[in-house]
């Protein structure tokens, strides 16, 4: 059984159709990225797929269980990383993981060990009786997948779980997302705006756009699908040599400054400026997921201050309700 199934899933509000028809299946332990631009409506599914929001219509299956059906047993079986801080600054990080713990039920005779191992899973185990206000950006973020994860969910959405973080923090975090990956098998749903961050960590990616997946496949195939990758060189390039390549694509020139469009070159490359002639500037440029996005949404995703307003309220809907 997928860890996640929707079929036909829609959402309207007044004249807006958020989720127009997502169908997609998602297997038990992997990590998938959900990518879109602001308003495309990664949001309004992630919301319907954690029971916040409920479907115009169509129907999904999370851990197994209906979201209209049985979206109690779905909240027992997520876990929640909100775009938004939410654990509370005044109480220490054991305190808010035994409050957590609380809220969901665990066996008073667990919790003690389950605090444990989750802040030796995200390295706070010297600060676990800190005040979370003394707590860096990234020592928060780590504190709220271990949150997130106290109740052993079978999976885990994260909405945007680097934002805001310094590019040590953010490697770090990566590395727990990994680690929940390959040890726990956790299935982990990702929205993010860096591209980076979704080539690194997903299996596969899905591009929402005006509320439907509009490509699915993995970082690797996506990129496949843009075009070559590129190498730009200068100097006295034989190009009637370059162009007899098979693995060349294509050669143009501007300014002295050749542009060749080949496959793989972390194979190929060596053969290139074998044949190219006198080199004297190289310059490669793989295919990136923002020419993917580019090219399948048409823009570029960017941070919308609006979206942010909106997780707020789904966030504290989400603290109500549990």
């Amino acid at each position: 059984m997928p860890a996640i199934k929707t079929d036909s899933l829609v959402k309207c509000f007044k004249d807006v159709t958020a989720v127009n028809g997502v169908s997609l299946e998602i297997p038990e332990g992997e990590v998938f990225g959900l990518l879109g631009p602001n308003g495309a409506g990664k949001t309004t599914l992630i919301s319907m797929l954690a029971t916040l929001v409920k479907p115009t219509s169509g129907t999904a299956l999370v851990a197994g269980f209906d979201i209209k059906d049985r979206p109690l047993d779905v909240r027992r079986n997520i876990g929640i990383v909100f775009q938004e801080p939410s654990v509370d600054d005044l109480l220490t990080a054991r305190e808010n993981l035994y409050l957590h713990s609380m809220l969901y039920g665990i066996p008073r005779r667990e919790i003690s060990s389950r605090i444990d191992r989750m802040l030796d899973l995200v390295n706070l185990t010297d600060r676990a009786d800190s005040l979370v206000n003394t707590y860096s950006g990234g020592m928060r973020r780590r504190l709220e997948i271990a949150r997130g994860l106290i109740h052993e969910p079978k999976v885990l959405f994260l909405d945007e779980p680097t934002l805001g973080l310094d590019p040590a923090s953010r490697k770090a975090v990566w590395s727990y997302i990994r680690t929940l990956k390959d040890a726990h098998k956790t299935t982990v749903i990702l929205t993010t705006h860096y591209m980076e961050e979704a080539d690194s960590l997903a299996d596969r990616i899905g591009i929402i756009h005006r509320g439907r997946i509009i490509e699915l496949d993995t970082p690797q195939a996506l990129k496949a699908k843009v075009g070559q990758d590129l190498v730009f060189l200068t100097g006295g390039i034989d190009v009637a040599a370059i162009r007899a390549l098979p693995f060349v694509g294509s050669v143009e020139s501007e300014n002295n400054r050749y542009t060749v469009s080949i496959t793989d070159p972390a194979r190929n490359l060596h053969a290139l400026l074998n044949a190219a002639g006198r080199i004297d500037e190289v310059e490669v440029r793989r295919v990136t997921l923002d020419d993917v996005f580019i090219k399948f949404a048409g823009q570029q995703i960017c941070e919308d201050p609006e979206n942010n307003t909106i997780f707020e309220r789904i966030a504290a809907s989400h603290s109500v309700r549990k």
